[in-house]
């Protein structure tokens, strides 16, 4: 135990009470909170279904292998860096909820039955959930009810966000949401997207696509049927330095196989 009393010769600053070196204090306690989060993320179990935030993936075999729950290239699984992005996420999320509820939207993130807003299709083998719907609230040229969708972007993505329109800027995010408004039946979605680094929020009305969401419907039947007859969709490539090959968590196992 340390001798705070008057006399006791301790300096307060001198060799001590030296601090330890603070990057390797850093690391090692970087390690223990990310070994954690890689261990829960570990335990959580698999879906085992096609998730309609996926749908909107430009390559289908690797939808096929998501659904399938192949084993990811060795390395590829999700680091702690990344699951601690996921975890802000989700409370960024619940920040912009209470803004929006204080600001008078009548902002509704479970159902009556306390559970997410959602759907299940093909058998249970298509589901969503939504983080929310707006029922009511100011008049900002939008039609309530309408879909809720937050998404919490890093600076480089969310100012390519507001330049070009959810559409072309996340097409993935604009396939989730037109599948989530066909099956909510809803015919308009706000997109609220947060910007991580200063916090500025930017919103999108994304009006209901019949014809885009028959299309991703289909798709998602023909990626289900494909997974269950252990059959794999042409590669998105001719090439495996493809750009989104080079990213994917499947690359090692797509190219190797012959087919």
């Amino acid at each position: 135990m340390i001798d705070l009393n008057h006399g006791s010769g301790l300096v307060y600053g001198g060799q001590s009470m030296a601090l330890c070196d603070a990057p390797a204090v850093t690391a090692r306690i970087n390690a223990h909170v990310d070994a954690a989060l890689v261990a829960r993320n570990q335990q959580q179990r698999p879906r085992d279904y096609l998730g309609g935030s996926r749908i909107g993936e430009a390559c289908a075999r690797k939808l096929v292998y998501e659904v399938a729950h192949a084993p990811k290239d060795a390395g590829r699984d999700f680091d702690g860096g990344i699951l601690r992005i996921f975890d802000a996420g989700h409370q960024f999320e619940t920040l912009s909820i209470r803004w929006l509820r204080q600001a008078g939207f009548d902002l509704r993130d479970r159902g009556a039955d306390g559970e997410q807003f959602g759907f299940a299709a093909a058998g249970g083998k298509l589901r969503g959930h939504a983080d929310g719907v707006i029922v009511a609230g100011p008049d900002v040229g939008i039609r309530w009810p309408s879909l809720w969708e937050h998404k919490a972007l890093g600076q480089k993505s969310w100012t390519d966000l507001v330049k070009h329109g959810l559409r072309q800027s996340k097409p993935i995010y604009f396939a989730q949401v037109q599948l989530y408004m066909a099956y909510l039946e809803l015919e308009v979605a706000l997109l609220t997207a947060l910007n991580r680094d200063t916090l500025a929020l930017h919103h999108e009305a994304v009006p209901f696509d019949a014809a885009e969401a028959q299309r991703l419907s289909d798709r998602a039947v023909d990626i289900l049927r494909a997974a269950e007859a252990g059959e794999l969709p042409p590669r998105i490539a001719a090439h495996a330095d493809f750009y989104l090959c080079r990213f994917c968590a499947y690359a090692a196992r797509c190219w190797e196989n012959a087919q």
